[in-house]
């Protein structure tokens, strides 16, 4: 099967044409390249709006491999990520364009299965798959995924914008999750697990192999008019912290009290004898959305998160910076502010 057959197996009749034109697709894959008319509203937008871009890749056995994860969840998850960085811009994902760089071990019915779990998750955020790139790799498999968006013109959220005296607040699931179970998945590659193990850490497996962006958190917290800041937790809660409070100069007061956790995790933890907050700040890939919002309005934002179904979590403060703009955590067990480490997942460490 040549380069375009393999690109129809993998991509024909998936999204129909009449509704990628709702997205605002004239010309999607076929072609040397995709057209879209940013002319028209899309999306429930119908003022000015911007387009935001956002790239990710995933690599074999950086990201993955055949025991941590399925073809379909790679698939999956590639576009995920990528959406998650629209999403901590407020914004709505539109358009994906999909690279990928395939080794002969993969052939064409492995890859169709990457493309099911990819497509699947177009579907639940409503992506059209609008073009890309196939090449061969000489041992690994590689997947490029670039997603645009729209948000409101001048409306997009930042990292930069914290004030002293904002809420630090995190939508989501718990942190830590993802990192839990992916810890669970290399754990049991020598040994092997029973399905009855397998079912107790279900949830921490969902949420390393199909993470759900924030999507509909970003649009809500953009909406309300009150963040100030906001960013994903791909790196890790510690990292992402960090990463505001340098962008906005100033420092973030994170509370171990008011940090949301996952009982699987916490039971996880303890059986392996791991502090679960090393996997809270550390761990990353979860997909929260962690930001910074007027304090006067925290509580009822929480509450209207709560009547969408949605979680929502006030976990601190910002305070000006004392030097250095820092990230602090206050113990839970003697209420000792520390300095959480500045690190997370990092490739050239």
């Amino acid at each position: 099967m040549d380069e375009f057959a393999s690109i129809r197996h993998w991509t024909a009749e998936r999204q129909s044409a009449e509704w990628q034109r709702s997205r605002g697709v004239v010309l999607g894959i076929g072609d040397d390249a995709a057209v879209v008319d940013t002319r028209r509203a899309v999306a429930g937008i119908a003022g000015p709006y911007e387009l935001v871009m956002a790239m990710d890749t995933m690599v074999e056995t950086v990201h993955f491999n055949d025991v941590t994860m399925s073809d379909e969840d790679v698939g999956y998850k590639a576009l995920a990520a990528n959406i998650s960085d629209i999403a901590a811009m407020g914004g709505i994902p539109l358009h994906a364009l999909v690279s990928v760089s395939v080794p002969k071990s993969y052939g064409p019915e492995r890859m169709r299965r990457l493309y099911d779990g990819l497509y699947a998750c177009a579907e639940r955020y409503g992506v059209a798959v609008v073009g890309g790139d196939t090449t061969s790799s000489p041992l690994h498999l590689v997947i490029a995924v670039t997603v645009t968006g729209a948000v409101e013109a001048g409306k997009a959220l930042r990292r930069s914008g914290a004030k002293p005296g904002d809420a630090v607040v995190l939508t989501g699931p718990p942190v830590g999750m993802s990192a839990a179970g992916l810890h669970w998945l290399l754990a049991q590659r020598a040994v092997g697990a029973s399905a009855v193990e397998e079912r107790a850490v279900a949830a921490l497996l969902k949420a390393h192999r199909r993470p759900e962006p924030g999507v509909r958190a970003g649009r809500l917290l953009l909406a309300r008019g009150s963040c100030t800041s906001l960013n994903d937790v791909s790196d890790g809660l510690a990292s992402e912290a960090w990463e505001i409070a340098e962008a906005s100069d100033c420092s973030l007061v994170l509370e171990e009290r008011l940090l949301p956790r996952s009982g699987s995790m916490a039971s996880y933890a303890g059986s392996v004898g791991i502090n679960p907050l090393d996997w809270m700040l550390y761990g990353g890939e979860d997909y929260a959305l962690l930001g910074t919002m007027e304090t006067e309005d925290a509580e009822a934002m929480q509450s209207a998160f709560r009547e969408e179904g949605l979680p929502f979590y006030i976990i601190g403060n910002v305070e000006e910076k004392a030097g250095e703009p820092a990230v602090y955590l206050v113990r839970q067990d003697d209420e000792r502010a520390v300095r959480v480490e500045k690190r997370g997942y990092n490739h050239f460490s």
